[in-house]
């Protein structure tokens, strides 16, 4: 696992069955994990979106202090939150964040995963690069729409 994936996991060890958010120190955390505070910024800007059921709080000072709220939705109203907060292009990497959570939170299965990774890989999206990521973008929101139950 690289250090990103490992600091992901730690945070989202950190919610609980009856907590919605958390609050963390990212000079704590860097601390802990022997790492520069911006290593944790980058986990927090990248695994802790909007669009992957998190609103993150950032308050200056005393360490730099991190409210992360987990929104708390079924199954449609999610992907729909998802859905709604994709803006532009999703990236390969970004495609691969969502799916991992989708799968852990049990919204997809690991077939449905599995479909979503093959349709919107850059083996299938064989255009030139500057609009390939908005056509992934495109294709994974349309398959998450037809996931929504009506």
């Amino acid at each position: 696992m690289r250090m990103s994936d490992i600091i992901e996991e730690f945070i989202k060890d950190l919610f609980t069955d009856d907590s919605d958010y958390i609050e963390i120190g990212r000079n704590d955390l860097a601390e802990h994990f022997n790492c520069v505070p911006s290593q944790i910024n980058y986990v927090i800007a990248t695994r802790f979106k909007p669009s992957q059921g998190y609103y993150v709080e950032s308050k200056r000072g005393g360490g730099g202090h991190i409210k992360i709220r987990k929104v708390d939705m079924t199954k449609s109203s999610y992907l729909m939150h998802i859905i709604k907060n994709i803006d532009g292009g999703l990236t390969n990497q970004d495609v691969d964040i969502l799916i991992s959570d989708l799968l852990s939170y049990g919204i997809v299965s690991k077939k449905e995963a599995k479909l979503l990774k093959v349709a919107t890989s850059d083996n299938i999206l064989i255009i030139p690069n500057q609009y390939r990521d908005d056509l992934r973008a495109n294709i994974f929101k349309n398959m998450l729409l037809n996931l929504v139950d009506n």
